[in-house]
């Protein structure tokens, strides 16, 4: 083994040292690039498009020229006041009275509509308030007998809820009302002399044309 005089010794000590402190200097490990971040335990939500009910959706009523195939009355012999209490009317709430004739129709009970938008409260309540004024309407104005339990059929694109109730329970072709309500609206209609299943297929309809 060769014998190192005091100046290699000392320059191998001063390199050894140089080497340590390197291997520790928190300045050279900071120039290795950093570790990915751990995984965030919160997951955004991709973005996509809504997947809520249409009914849903702040919607208003307007009155339509047609409706479900139904023509609008209109001159003197027109619906001109709106016989059924629609309840508390606030700013911004519209109310929407109309009669319309079946196609063909040039006389006899017209098909009442009454709807109103923005309801404040709870859209059920307010269309259970528009029944019980359209029942009392209807069995003042030719209908009679006492009305079935509703029962719940197809609200149509816009969601929410349709039913239908005849006055009286009868098999045969009687005065039906019918009446919807979802997020921001209800109303109600009275069909003289069908059924059911038919008013309701015809409420949708109009619905379609009403709301917006």
């Amino acid at each position: 083994m060769p014998i190192r005089g005091p100046r290699t010794l000392l320059a191998t000590i001063a390199l050894a040292t140089t080497l340590t402190l390197t291997a520790c200097d928190p300045a050279a490990e900071a120039e290795a690039p950093p570790a990915p971040p751990a995984a965030s335990a919160t997951v955004s939500a991709p973005a996509s498009s809504s997947t809520s009910p249409a009914g849903s959706h702040k919607r208003t009523l307007a009155e339509a020229a047609t409706a479900g195939g139904l023509t609008k009355a209109t001159g003197a012999s027109a619906v001109s006041d709106v016989p059924v209490d629609p309840g508390e009317m606030r700013d911004g709430m519209h109310l929407v009275v109309a009669d319309y004739n079946r196609a063909g129709q040039t006389s006899g009970r017209r098909i009442l509509f009454i709807g109103v938008d923005s309801v404040p409260e709870d859209p059920n309540k307010r269309r259970e308030h528009l029944w019980r004024g359209l029942i009392d309407y209807a069995l003042q104005n030719g209908s009679s007998g006492t009305p079935t339990t509703a029962k719940p059929y197809q609200p149509g694109p816009f969601g929410g809820s349709l039913e239908c109730l005849s006055l009286p329970e009868s098999a045969d072709a009687t005065d039906v009302i019918c009446g919807w309500s979802d997020t921001t609206t209800a109303a109600v209609a009275l069909f003289p002399r069908t059924t059911p299943a038919d008013a309701a297929r015809l409420f949708a309809a109009m619905r379609a044309d009403l709301e917006h």
